[in-house]
């Protein structure tokens, strides 16, 4: 089944490869990247959550393992930043144009600073939000950076 959503869209017009992994979501449930490594039958540390944070007043894209948490204060250096606390998800739906539990790091409304976590380079390719909830897309993390513009740092904690 293919799904057309700006992420997709994104890909296909830089020309980046990439898989389309859809799976039936369970609305009662809020854990929605461990939901999709269960669905898809994948590790889950190779599927990864995109959050927003807002760092000293500007937002930013974080792209962190499911199987772990953001560290606030690696992502606010990362960005050479102060203090980060995570957005409100209201504004990270208005920004990115996706909703929660569904926001992908690719093909957002607004290009916002990204940062993926060094883990990425672990795997051949990982999974992120396609842009709606149960559905993932498979790609290579250089590929991840590339359309993302992204920086690459340690910003996960288990």
């Amino acid at each position: 089944m293919a799904f057309g959503t700006p992420a997709t869209a994104a890909l296909t017009a830089a020309g980046i490869p990439f898989i389309q992994h859809a799976y039936e979501h369970d609305p009662a449930n809020r854990s929605f990247g461990t939901e999709a490594a269960s669905a898809l039958g994948i590790d889950p540390g190779q599927v990864f959550k995109t959050l927003l944070a807002d760092v000293d007043g500007r937002l930013v894209v974080a792209i962190v393992p499911v199987t772990g948490s953001l560290d606030l204060g690696a992502l606010a250096a990362a960005v050479r930043g102060k203090r980060a606390v995570m957005a409100d998800p209201r504004l990270a739906e208005r920004k990115t144009g996706y909703v929660v539990g569904g926001i992908s790091p690719i093909g957002q409304k607004t290009q916002l600073p990204t940062v993926l976590d060094e883990t990425a380079e672990l795997y051949d390719t990982l999974f992120v939000s396609g842009g709606k909830r149960g559905f993932d897309i498979e790609l290579a993390p250089s590929d991840l950076v590339t359309v993302t513009g992204a920086t690459i740092a340690a910003i996960a904690r288990e």
